[in-house]
């Protein structure tokens, strides 16, 4: 079988009508995949005022908002419409990105229609819960994660530790990496601008921690501001730069006031963004790869995160940043103190991430997930 054989019909929560990591890693693979000549089509609750333009065909799947992030939206299984949609499309490949409704729902019918699915991994669903409060109901979402994916013919995952987290949860599947890539006109250390820090009020000479991504619990808001906290205590000078925006914004700036908070960015505004950092903060324990880590990185940002899933396959401790027991503020605020004190330190972690970042490209990591389809077809012809 060759990719021009192959029928993909990729099933997402949020394919554009938000923008954050996981849908523009869908877009990046769907562009890809288009380009080898594999025909694709998207299945996802969309919006009249999406985040950016989608890549190939997409069908919109009814949906509700998500209570309490409403931003989200849930999609209500697989109705008859763009169930029409599906049959007449008539893939031979089911590729599907997350377990809600509309993921079981299209999981279900490939079942149904003897079509393999492929199941990406895209985030820790299971870790959000604490956030909320709600950290009671983890072992029934772990069971639902582990159903899900052991009905998969293939697992996609972004690191060799996310693949262990699967393992761990009991699914049988086999699993296969799908890292991520980085854009690296857009992320490099020439964009760093120091009229833009100016324009935010931060000086040449003093040292930005950086926080990126959206406002939302989940993202370690509070481990960030209570590390912000200790480094005051301790009377290490330093600036804050939080680029992003969400939900808790309001509640973050209360809590991080002396923070400098640049918004939302995007494209080239985003790059100088993050070279205009000194150093990336990311505490999120809910990531799979950690695709602002990797941006940092590229970008020659030392970076300091959480010793969790996707950082740990990313950050080479005491080369490239600094690993972290998660919840260790005492240890956060040690290894951005040092970093700040130690100029010559900073640089040589800056250097080496940007050595580090230079093989995560995008093409090399999508042609792994065209050649898991592929495989996945082999498997299923007869002997």
């Amino acid at each position: 079988m060759k990719p021009s054989d192959l029928r993909v019909a990729l099933f997402s929560g949020n394919y554009n009508y938000v923008r954050d990591g996981a849908n523009q890693a869908q877009n990046l693979l769907v562009g890809y995949l288009l380009s080898q000549g594999v025909q694709v089509r998207v299945y996802s609750p969309t919006s009249s005022n999406p985040a950016f333009a989608p890549r190939g065909d997409l069908v919109d799947v009814p949906a509700i908002p998500i209570p309490g992030r409403g931003e989200y939206k849930i999609g209500r299984s697989l109705p008859e419409e763009p169930r029409r949609d599906l049959e007449a499309f008539a893939p031979n490949i089911v590729h599907v990105s997350a377990p809600e409704f509309l993921g079981h729902a299209a999981v279900t019918w490939a079942r149904a229609n003897d079509v393999p699915v492929v199941a990406a991994v895209h985030t820790r669903f299971e870790t959000y819960f604490e956030y909320y409060r709600l950290g009671f109901i983890q072992p029934v979402i772990r069971w639902i994660l582990k159903r899900f994916y052991n009905r998969a013919d293939r697992v996609l995952v972004p690191t060799a530790s996310m693949g262990q987290i699967i393992r761990d949860l009991g699914v049988d599947t086999p699993v296969s990496l799908w890292p991520r890539g980085v854009n690296h006109q857009r992320f490099a250390a020439d964009r760093r601008s120091l009229d833009w820090r100016r324009s935010l009020g931060i000086a040449d000479d003093e040292v930005a921690i950086g926080f990126l991504g959206r406002l939302v619990l989940e993202k370690g808001l509070g481990v960030f501001a209570d590390v912000i906290a200790a480094l005051r205590e301790r009377g290490v000078r330093h600036r804050v730069i939080v680029v992003g925006e969400g939900p808790a914004r309001d509640w973050f700036a209360g809590r991080a006031p002396e923070a400098a908070f640049a918004g939302f960015q995007s494209g080239d505004d985003l790059g100088r963004a993050v070279a205009s950092m000194d150093i990336l903060f990311n505490p999120s324990v809910t990531e799979t790869w950690g695709q602002v880590t990797s941006e940092a990185m590229a970008a020659g940002v030392p970076v300091v995160a959480a010793r969790a899933t996707g950082a740990i396959d990313l950050v080479e401790d005491g080369v490239t940043g600094f690993l972290v027991k998660p919840q260790q503020i005492e240890g956060y605020a040690a290894a951005i103190a040092q970093l700040i004190e130690d100029p010559a330190l900073r640089a040589r972690a800056g250097a080496a991430s940007h050595a580090r970042a230079a093989g995560f490209r995008w093409d090399t990591a999508n042609a792994q997930v065209l050649a898991a389809y592929l495989e996945v077809m082999q498997a299923r012809r007869p002997a």
